[in-house]
Formats: structure tokens, C-alpha cells, sequence
């Protein structure tokens, strides 16, 4: 019995090799693998023949078994490439994925493209998860596959306009008339604002110095993009082509700073002295082919008497030339996507043509509380099992998951010399249990020749 279960033993220990051998073998197959995570056989011996001998059983035992393959989730380098797309996780967690059945899969392979509905896709044909945000910036609540925009991003009518510049202390006073704007005000600035379909207007602001410490201000625009109509012909300057949109009044302390400002006079209601606003800064313009009576709030700077502020901080009264210090406006027109970005957080940024810069999804990473516990199921992916314990899902950088990094790949970590020396060894011991097999035929041989 005893040299008949060596035969055995031996059997299991080709079985055993063989199979570390092949563990082996898929390891150096995917050395080019991206994201491939290498393993690594476990081994254990079988007891289960014994013989009778003093205080207890003598086992001799039966042989090696397969006890299991054990994945190695270490780190893979990382490898510089020029897509954008291209993405690696630095630290722990794994991409979400779902095929077109909805079954959910995780990878660390980050080789992304997007299909033909924008979708951003591994090269199965799996679609990356992650939250998905809209136009106005709000993030869903529950993970979907990733979508770029495909349609043109809605325009922002302008709300607000900031100037700031500085006053010539030393102007002398005079009166604005829209017959010669630029011979009866000091100082004038441009700007472009948009209306509410996206269409962009030029209109200029001439400051006049009325009285000591005070200036008044209009606002001017091209009667080609105005409706002339609502404005009476007072306001209206056809030979250069000119509308007195609105008006007010900005006064300074001795020390320069600005102290009060006005309400504005709108002129869209047909009369020659327009109308007063009810808001500080806010005037009310008619624009061709948009919404009728958009306002804009023109800011200046926290005024100190009416606002409460220092008046330093943007349009001031000082003893040097006028001059434009800082302006800037909230809208924009229509824009389409032209190129995008993924930051490390995983939030995945726009820029349109219209100049905004805007995110459009963040994606979600997994993380699991043994990812040993994961099974392999094929095209670099991993599903969930009972053993690996439900994932922890959350954006990039937070709750213990890595980072994303863009224009970058996780190589395999298979480290060749290791596999090397594990195929020795493996080829080793499948050699040494041919012998054992081999020896005990020869004495099964030896046994069977005693009958003569």
C-alpha cells in the first residue's frame, strides 16, 4: 500500500507543478497587460494516511494540492502617454465599470476612449461610472455610465459688470452729449456683455466730471443691436450710429475713494429723461432678438457711503491720469466642448469655445475590504465575490481611495526575474516527483520479479 500511494503522491506533485507552471506562464503572457495584477500559486500538503504506531497515528501523508491562486494588488508602475484619457489610479481602488447588460465589473486598467455617443468606454466596450453633472453644476446623487456633452453648452446673459479704473482728480468739469460722446467725457471704457440667446454686444461707458468729487456715467450702444424703438430720438444718435442706454452718478471723498452711487436711469421707455431704477448699479436695456428689459448691475466698487465699504477697491478719484484698472463680466455666449481634462480627484473638466471652463462628471472609484477576494473575470476586469466584501464606492482622493491620474497608465506588475525563478522552481519540482514516480515503479518492478 505504502509504495502504491507513492505513485500517487507523485501524481499530485505534477499536478500541483503543473499547475503553478501555468499560474506562472500567465504571469509572463501579461507582462504588457495594463493593469494586469499578477498571482501567485499556494500550496498545501494532504494528510489523510496514517499508520498505527505509539501515542497516536504515524501519517505519512499523500501528497501537495493546488490550495489556491492569490492575487498581488501591489502598485504597477506608471507610464506617461499623450491621451487624455489614459488614466491610472495611484493608491487603492479600482474603476467601476458596467458592460451593456448592466453588470458591474472593476478594472485597473484605464485605457478609455469615448464611442460614437460620447460615452467614455475601456476597449470592450465597457462603460466607465461615475457622477454625472450638469449644465447649472448640480452632480447626480447616484453613479452613471460617463457622458460628454455632445450639444451646444446654453449662452449666460451678462448680469453684472465690474470697472474699475481711476478718475483724473484734475479733469475739468463739463457736460456729456451723445452728439459728441468722446469730446465731452473724460475717460471711456469698452465691453463686451451678452444677451439672452448668447449674442455679444460692445457697449462703452463715458465718465464725465460734472462737479467736484462728482462724475456722471453713460452707457452707450450701437443702434445695429439695439431697439431703437423703445428709445426716444433724443437718446438716439443715428449718423454715428449711437444709444444712450442709461446713466448715473458716482461721487468721491477728498481722499479719492468713492463714496456714493446713484441709481440708474434706463431710457427704453420712450421718454427723453428715461426712468430711475429702484436698484443701485442696475440698468434695463432692450437688446435685437432677445429678452426685452434685461437688467445689468454695473459695479464700481463698495462705495463707503452707500455700500459701507472702504471705496478703494475698484474705480477711484486720484491725482493721475485716467486710466482703466480692471473690468470684467459674468456672461458668455453659446459654446460647444473643444477639449477636456481629468483631475486628480476624478472630476472631469471642460473648456467650451466660448472660453468657460466648466466640469461635466467625476468619476467614481471602489474600493473593497479584501480585493484577494475578487474573481478575475476576464478583458482586465474583476467582479465581486462573497469573500472580497461589498465596495466602498466614493470620488478619487477621499475615504482611503487613490488618486486619478490623466495622460497615464498602470503597467503590469509582473516582475519578470520573480517568474523566472517561480518556473525553476516549478519545473524543479515537477521533475522531482517524475522521479518519485519513476523510482517507485522500479520497486513495484523490483517486487513483482520476486515471483520467479
Amino acid at each position: 500500500m505504502g509504495i502504491l500511494s507513492s505513485l500517487f503522491t507523485g501524481v499530485s506533485g505534477l499536478n500541483a507543478n503543473g499547475n503553478a507552471l501555468s499560474v506562472v506562464g500567465n504571469n509572463i503572457a501579461n507582462l504588457s497587460t495594463i493593469g494586469f495584477k499578477s498571482s501567485r500559486s499556494v500550496f498545501a500538503d494532504l494528510v489523510s494516511s496514517s499508520l498505527g504506531g505509539a501515542g497516536g497515528a504515524i501519517q505519512t501523508g499523500l501528497g501537495v494540492a493546488l490550495n489556491g491562486v492569490q492575487g498581488n494588488f501591489s502598485q504597477g508602475s506608471l507610464s506617461t502617454t499623450s491621451n487624455a484619457l489614459d488614466l491610472a489610479i495611484d493608491g487603492n481602488g479600482f474603476f467601476i465599470m458596467r458592460d451593456t447588460a448592466g453588470a458591474t465589473f472593476y478594472s485597473r486598467a484605464g485605457q478609455f476612449h469615448l464611442d460614437a455617443q460620447n460615452r467614455i468606454v475601456d476597449p470592450s466596450g465597457f462603460f466607465l461610472q461615475g457622477y454625472q453633472v450638469n449644465a447649472s453644476g448640480l452632480m447626480t446623487a447616484s453613479i452613471s455610465g460617463v457622458t460628454l456633452p455632445t450639444t451646444t453648452a446654453p449662452p449666460n446673459p451678462t448680469t453684472t459688470v465690474d470697472i474699475g479704473a481711476n478718475l483724473n482728480s484734475q479733469s475739468t468739469t463739463g457736460t456729456f452729449s451723445l452728439l459728441d460722446p468722446a469730446g465731452t467725457a473724460q475717460f471711456s471704457t469698452s465691453l463686451t456683455v451678452y444677451d439672452s440667446v448668447g449674442n455679444s454686444h460692445l457697449l462703452t461707458t463715458y465718465f464725465t466730471k460734472t462737479a467736484a468729487n462728482t462724475w456722471t456715467y453713460n452707457v452707450v450702444g450701437s443702434t445695429n443691436e439695439i431697439v431703437t424703438g423703445n428709445y426716444h430720438s433724443s437718446n438716439v444718435n443715428a449718423s454715428l450710429g449711437l444709444v444712450r442706454l442709461a446713466s448715473g452718478t458716482l461721487t468721491f471723498t477728498t481722499s479719492g475713494a468713492l463714496d456714493t452711487e446713484s441709481v440708474v436711469t434706463s431710457y427704453d421707455d420712450g421718454t427723453s429723461g428715461g426712468t430711475a431704477g429702484g436698484t443701485v448699479g442696475q440698468a434695463q436695456i432692450d437688446f435685437v432678438g432677445a429678452t426685452p428689459n434685461q437688467t445689468i448691475a454695473f459695479n464700481f466698487g463698495t462705495s463707503v457711503t452707500t455700500d459701507g465699504g472702504a471705496g478703494f477697491d475698484l474705480t477711484t478719484q486720484f491725482g493721475a491720469a485716467s486710466g482703466l484698472v480692471q473690468q470684467s463680466q459674468n456672461g458668455f455666449g453659446a459654446g460647444t466642448l473643444q477639449t477636456f481634462s481629468v483631475e486628480t480627484n476624478g472630476m472631469v473638466n471642460g473648456r467650451f469655445s466660448n472660453g468657460q471652463v466648466r466640469p461635466l462628471a467625476q468619476l467614481a472609484l471602489a474600493r473593497f475590504p479584501d480585493p484577494l477576494g475578487l474573481v478575475r473575470t476576464g478583458k482586465n476586469t474583476f467582479a465581486e465575490s462573497g469573500t472580497s466584501g461589498q465596495p466602498l464606492v466614493g470620488a478619487a482622493t477621499s475615504a482611503g481611495l487613490g488618486r486619478v491620474l490623466a495622460n497615464t497608465l498602470e503597467l503590469s506588475n509582473v516582475d519578470l526575474g520573480e517568474s523566472f525563478i517561480d518556473m525553476i522552481a516549478a519545473q524543479r519540482g515537477f521533475q522531482a516527483n517524475s522521479r518519485v514516480i519513476t523510482t517507485s515503479d522500479e520497486v513495484l518492478q523490483e517486487l513483482v520479479n520476486l515471483k520467479r
